[in-house]
C-alpha cells in the first residue's frame, strides 16, 4: 500500500521512520518532507496547503492512505477536500474535519467542547477588539497570574502568562491589535493552574480509541522554563508522575467525555487527539487540544510505540480501533532539540551542520534543514534536530540523548540543558 505523509518537521520524521517499519508499507512519500526524512521514503516539494497538487500525487503515485502531520492544513480543510472529491472517494484519510479541528484551531471553541461536556480544565472569559474594555475590566478582577491566548493557530507561541494585572491589560492590546495576526483577532483570558504539565495521545476513530504512549514536553527556551515558549524543546516518556491512577482519571474524566462530545457533535474525527494536561493537586485539568501528534513528544512515543504504526492507522480510518491493541516497549526515552540561535526570535538559515555521522546510541530526527547544492545538510528553520535515545530511566535516556547532542555542530547551536529538571 503506498501511503502519503503529509508535513516537513521532526514530528514528520519519526512517524516516517515508523511507517516505513510496517510491511503494509509498499512506498512511501512525504510532502514536503526534510534531510533526515529521504532515508525512510520519497520527498515531494509539495505544500501540505496545496490541495489540487495533493489529489494530483495521490492519483499519480496510487496513494491508499494519506496522513496528516500538522495543524494548518487540517484547520484549513485538507480532509474535507478529500473527502468531497470523486476523484480520492477511495483514498484513507488519518485526520478530523475542518470543524473538528477547531478543537486545536479555536481556543474558544475548545472551552465551549470541554465546558459542555463537563471536562476539567480552567476558567476562562474570550474577548474581541469589539470588547477590549470589557477584557480590561475583566483583567481588573483577576489574580495573577493571568494567561492570555490567542484564539488562533500561532506555531506554539501564542500563549503568554503575565504577573502584573497592567502587563497583561498591555498584551491583551497587543494582541487584539494584531500581535499574532488573525490568530490573536480573538483571546481566551484564563485563570492560571499551578501543577505540573503532561501530555496524552489518544487514537480516535470516531467511535472507539486507544491511548499512545504518555510524554511531558518543555516549551520555554530557557534553563528552569525561564524565556519565551517556543514550538518544544525536549520531551520525555513516561513521566514518571502520571501513574495508574491518573491515568484511570484522565480517561474517566477526560477522554471518555471527549469522544462522547465528538459523537454527540457528529464530529468526523479520525486520526490523533492530543490533549495537553495538568495535574493539580494530582487531579487532571486540560489546558489544549491538538488535532495531531505534539512535536517533540511524537519523536518519544514513537521510540516507546511497540505497535505496527501502520496498521493502527488503517484501524483508525475503518473505524476497528475497538479491537486493536497498543504496545509499548518498557524502557524510557527522552529527546533533546537542538536550535537555531535567535530562536523563537528572529534566526539565519543554512548553516552547515557537522558530527551527524558522530552519532551512536541515538536516533536524530530532522525538523528544520535541507541539502545544500553542496549536498551539505544545513538548517533550514527554528528547531533543527532532535536527539531522541532510550534508557532504564528517562535520566540514562536523557544522559544518552545529551552525550550525542554535543557531537552535533552548527553555528549557533543552541539546546536546553535541564529537560526533565522537574521530575
Amino acid at each position: 500500500m503506498n501511503v502519503l505523509l503529509l508535513g516537513g518537521g521532526g514530528r514528520e520524521h519519526a512517524l516516517a521512520w515508523r511507517l516505513s517499519q510496517s510491511p503494509l508499507c509498499s512506498s512511501l512519500f512525504i510532502a514536503p518532507g526534510n534531510a533526515g526524512t529521504v532515508e525512510f521514503g520519497t520527498n515531494l516539494s509539495v505544500s501540505p496547503k496545496d490541495f489540487p497538487a495533493l489529489k494530483e500525487i495521490v492519483i499519480q503515485k496510487d496513494i491508499s492512505l494519506v496522513i496528516c502531520g500538522p495543524e494548518e492544513p487540517l484547520v484549513l480543510g485538507v480532509q474535507d477536500f478529500f473527502a468531497k472529491e470523486e476523484a480520492l472517494s477511495h483514498v484513507r484519510f488519518i485526520g478530523p474535519s475542518a470543524e473538528a479541528a477547531q478543537l486545536e484551531g479555536s481556543k474558544a471553541y475548545a472551552k465551549e467542547f470541554m465546558a459542555e461536556f463537563d471536562i476539567p480544565t480552567a476558567g476562562y472569559r474570550s474577548f474581541s477588539a469589539a470588547t477590549l474594555a470589557e477584557g480590561l475590566a475583566y483583567l481588573e478582577t483577576r489574580e495573577p497570574p493571568i494567561v492570555l491566548k490567542a484564539d488562533g493557530l500561532a506555531a506554539g507561541k501564542g500563549v503568554v502568562i503575565l504577573n502584573d494585572i497592567g502587563e497583561a491589560q498591555a498584551e491583551l492590546r497587543e494582541m487584539l491589535d494584531g500581535k499574532f495576526g488573525d490568530a490573536s483577532s480573538e483571546v481566551v483570558v484564563e485563570d492560571f493552574l499551578d501543577g505540573i504539565e503532561f501530555s496524552v495521545f489518544v487514537l480516535s476513530d470516531g467511535k472507539d480509541f486507544r491511548v499512545l504512549p504518555v510524554a511531558k514536553d518543555y516549551k520555554r527556551i530557557g534553563v528552569g522554563d525561564t524565556g519565551p515558549n517556543t514550538g518544544g524543546m525536549g520531551s520525555v516518556s513516561h513521566p514518571p508522575f502520571v501513574d495508574a491512577d491518573m491515568m484511570a482519571k484522565v480517561e474517566q474524566r477526560v477522554i471518555k467525555p471527549t469522544m462522547e462530545g465528538i459523537r454527540k457533535r457528529n464530529l468526523d474525527y479520525k486520526g490523533f487527539i492530543f490533549i495537553g494536561l495538568i495535574s493539580v493537586d494530582n487531579e487532571p485539568y486540560v489546558i489544549e487540544y491538538n488535532c495531531r501528534m505534539g512535536d517533540p513528544e511524537t519523536q518519544s512515543v514513537m521510540a516507546r510505540l511497540d505497535t505496527d504504526l501502520m496498521q493502527l492507522c488503517l484501524e483508525m480510518a475503518d473505524g476497528a480501533l475497538a479491537t486493536a491493541t497498543v504496545e509499548m516497549d518498557e524502557r524510557q526515552a527522552a529527546t533533546v532539540v537542538l536550535v537555531s540561535g535567535g530562536y523563537p526570535g528572529a534566526y539565519e538559515k543554512g548553516k552547515t551542520i557537522t558530527g551527524l555521522d558522530e552519532v551512536a546510541g541515538s536516533m536524530v530526527f530532522h525538523a528544520g534543514t535541507k541539502r545544500n547544492e553542496a549536498g551539505e545538510v544545513v538548517t533550514n528553520g527554528g528547531r533543527v534536530l532532535a536527539v531522541t535515545s532510550y534508557g532504564e530511566t528517562f535520566e540514562e535516556a536523557l544522559e544518552q540523548s545529551y552525550a550525542n547532542a554535543k557531537k552535533i555542530q552548527f553555528e549557533g547551536v543552541n539546546y536546553r540543558g535541564d529537560i526533565g529538571f522537574d521530575l
